[in-house]
């Protein structure tokens, strides 16, 4: 008996010992790890968690000049869940403590292809009566909103039950209506004003397509995770386009927190100093582009008077971008903090599309393109052969011209007179195996790898593409060949890419990865500093540096020869290697197809210590020489004179609309007779025949309205004989008051 009344009491002191210790559990429990939930249910102040987004790091050019900084933004959000639960107190009050329903809205929803009738709770409604009206009392409304923004507004509400993500009422709050805000402590529910850093663009559309801009925060990027660690959640401004988007990871801050007292009405009566934690800035990132030659180009393309076109500046020893412009432009500072509809309807309603990068655009590049032909020529061993052109060429019935008639013409001959025939027969020689594969270490036919997202990858016609994209056809036909050898029928460029070309063949054959990023910092520490980056080189491909000469050499005489088609293109005291080019395009204006030539010049120089390889492109010109090459021209003279103590003011930049005009003709009205092009620039690739390109930039233009702010075989090409070499380029005479020259200009 003893034993077993031990064994109940034992097994009662378990029983008591075992409901002692779950009665803690659950005093721990709901003391200490549901305080919080408790608290937040008591009426009475309350101490709420928002996360205060971190700063965005600053964006430099290479010298540290900043071109992207933060400014403040004024403005002010709402919590609709803390609206709707004081809208839900008062009526209890009215009520004597009934609960009592609030107003209903019905909507649609899509459910596995049928659409559903759905009811929730009027946010509009409630939010109107409790938070607008009053605003307007006071004058701190802002206009009435349309019907996108009032379903963006409910489906803002549906989609955060918990009200942690604010909805942004305001962003566009004066200093003055946002110390009316802060001071008087308006007392109501879910409102508070807000202090916030935003992207501020220093010189405005300069480099704009470069720099791109930043969008608001958006909460479907935050994990619910993420979001459910705060009270309220706002999320940091993120890189929409340019290289605010490509070097995204390393501009964003590290955010802070700020812990803001609510009274028992859910308005927000302060905040608690000391557990405030400050956010931290990004990393600043420097940029290869040197602002003093980005202002130079995006000057010349405005004095030019030009519609539509693009400069593309590059070190050719390394593959930096020094300049990159484009007209026409827009204002990025336009975007922050939220574009408003009308400004953003201009941009969209321009159909010359201020928004597109006319610079990694793909264009038909005519002649231009008669530079990768001949080092495919040289890579195939027909360089040291000569070619006669008799005006034209035949093939498959379809006669394809000249615009001259040249005789018997060697390869630097042919590059100097731009001669179509010398090229068909050069190009068909060389075969279309050299041509896709020298063009594909030139960086051809795809993406060059540069940090912008919008970057068009062109087209090189080789084997590959031709079985890929136009079975039906041969890829052989001499035809086809001639006309991709003059930068016609499917070929398309960029300027970049184009520039690209002319820095390799300027540092003697090595392809370097056209790149914008120089480097990452955070303070004084650098973070990040890549070097430059090789793709290829001519020379381990078995071009001999000889033959890179010879290329280099055609293109001396481009602008210094006699017979050049850019001997416009000449400064005093300097030498350089260029190349014209006029290529046949067309755009629709409406139903009709409207003659729109692609006008190019690319060029480097000096000639023997290569600093700067440029590509210039004027849309809607009559003649490369003409057109392209006193842009390029004008860029090439300053950009040399900078180390000579030429000074360049930089200063915001207006944005450009652009046009449709047709360009006889580019002077500039401090540079006299220099920049008249020669009369011999008959280089238009137009070949008699072939595939005629019709080009639109609209395609390529980025809409997103959920930022705005709203209201056949051939004749085979005939053997060649071999000739000798042209002789080397005569030495120029010394420089002559070209820096008095160029001050006397900018006066």
């Amino acid at each position: 008996m003893v034993v077993k009344y031990k064994f109940r009491l034992y097994l009662f002191s378990v029983m008591v010992l075992t409901a002692f210790v779950a009665l803690v559990y659950r005093l721990h429990y709901l003391q200490i790890e549901k305080h919080e939930d408790f608290v937040k249910r008591v009426p009475g102040e309350q101490e709420l968690k928002a996360r205060v987004p971190g700063v965005r790091g600053e964006i430099k050019d290479r010298n540290g000049i900043v071109l992207a900084s933060n400014k403040a933004s004024f403005e002010v959000r709402i919590n609709l869940y803390d609206v709707v639960e004081e809208k839900k107190r008062l009526e209890r009050l009215k009520s004597g403590g009934k609960e009592i329903a609030l107003p209903k809205h019905n909507y649609n929803l899509k459910d596995n292809g049928f659409v559903r009738e759905r009811t929730e709770t009027d946010i509009l409604a409630i939010l109107d009566e409790l938070v607008i009206q009053p605003l307007k009392a006071m004058g701190l409304a802002r206009e009435d909103y349309d019907a996108e923004e009032i379903e963006k507004l409910r489906i803002h509400y549906r989609s955060n039950p918990g009200g942690a993500v604010p909805w942004v009422y305001r962003t566009d709050l004066s200093f003055e209506e946002f110390s009316r805000f802060a001071e008087n402590n308006l007392q109501l529910p879910g409102v508070f004003p807000e202090v916030r850093p935003v992207r501020q663009y220093l010189y405005d559309s300069l480099a704009c397509h470069v720099m791109g801009y930043v969008r608001l925060p958006d909460e479907s990027r935050a994990s619910k995770e993420e979001k459910a660690e705060w009270d309220y959640y706002v999320g940091d401004d993120f890189g929409m386009t340019g290289v605010e988007k490509s070097f995204d990871a390393h501009l964003r801050g590290v955010p802070g927190m700020r812990v803001m007292r609510r009274n028992e009405k859910g308005a927000y009566v302060g905040e608690i100093e000391e557990k405030f934690v400050a956010p931290k800035k990004g990393n600043d990132v420097s940029l290869t582009l040197d602002v003093r030659v980005q202002t130079i180009a995006e000057r010349a393309l405005r004095e030019s008077g030009i519609g539509r076109g693009a400069v593309v500046v590059i070190d050719p020893s390394s593959g930096e971008v020094l300049a990159m412009a484009s007209v026409p432009s827009y204002n990025p500072n336009k975007f922050v903090p939220q574009i408003k509809w009308e400004d953003y309807k201009a941009y969209l309603d321009n159909k010359v599309n201020p928004l597109f990068n006319r610079a990694v655009g793909a264009y038909v590049p005519g002649s231009i393109y008669k530079i990768p032909i001949a080092l495919a020529g040289c890579a195939a061993n027909v360089h040291s052969r000569s070619f006669s052109c008799g005006g034209s060429r035949t093939y498959s019935g379809t006669q394809m011209r000249c615009m001259g008639t040249h005789g018997g013409l060697n390869l630097v001959d042919g590059i100097m007179r731009s001669c179509n025939v010398y090229f068909f027969d050069y190009g068909n020689s060389a075969g279309i195996d050299a041509i896709g594969k020298i063009g594909n270490i030139l960086g051809l036919g795809r993406r060059t790898g540069i940090e912008l997202d919008d970057e068009s990858a062109g087209i090189l016609p080789s084997k590959r593409w031709m079985q890929t994209n136009r079975p039906q056809e041969n890829w052989r036909s001499p035809g086809l060949i001639a006309n991709t050898s003059i930068g016609q029928g499917y070929v398309t460029t960029t300027p970049l890419q184009m520039a690209s070309v002319t820095g390799i063949v300027a540092n003697g054959g090595k392809a370097f990865i056209p790149h914008l990023l120089k480097r990452v910092t955070n303070g004084d520490n650098v973070v990040s500093e890549p070097p430059p980056q090789m793709s290829g080189d001519l020379l381990a491909e078995g071009i001999d540096a000889k033959e890179v000469e010879l290329v280099r050499r055609g293109m001396w005489k481009v602008i210094h020869g006699e017979a050049g088609t850019a001997r416009g293109a000449k400064i005093d005291g300097i030498e350089m290697g260029g190349k014209t080019g006029t290529a046949e395009a067309w755009r629709m204006n409406g139903r009709v197809k409207v003659k729109d030539n692609n006008t190019w010049f690319i060029t480097f120089g000096p000639f023997q210590n290569p600093r700067f390889a440029i590509c210039a492109l004027v849309q809607g010109g009559y003649r490369g020489g003409s057109c392209a090459a006193p842009i390029a021209r004008r860029v090439m003279e300053q950009s040399l004179a900078l180390d000579q103590g030429y000074q360049v003011a930089i200063a915001p930049t207006k944005e450009v609309q652009g046009n449709f005009n047709f360009v006889e003709r580019v002077t500039f009205a401090d540079s006299g007779p220099l920049l008249v092009a020669s009369d011999d620039d008959a280089d238009t690739g137009n070949a008699g025949g072939g595939v005629e390109q019709v080009q639109s930039d609209q395609g390529q233009m980025r809409v997103d309205e959920s930022m705005i702010r709203r209201k056949g075989a051939g004749r085979s090409a005939p053997k060649a004989k071999p000739v000798a070499e042209s002789p080397p380029p005569p030495p120029q005479p010394e420089r002559r008051n070209f820096l008095q020259r160029l001050f006397r200009r900018n006066q």
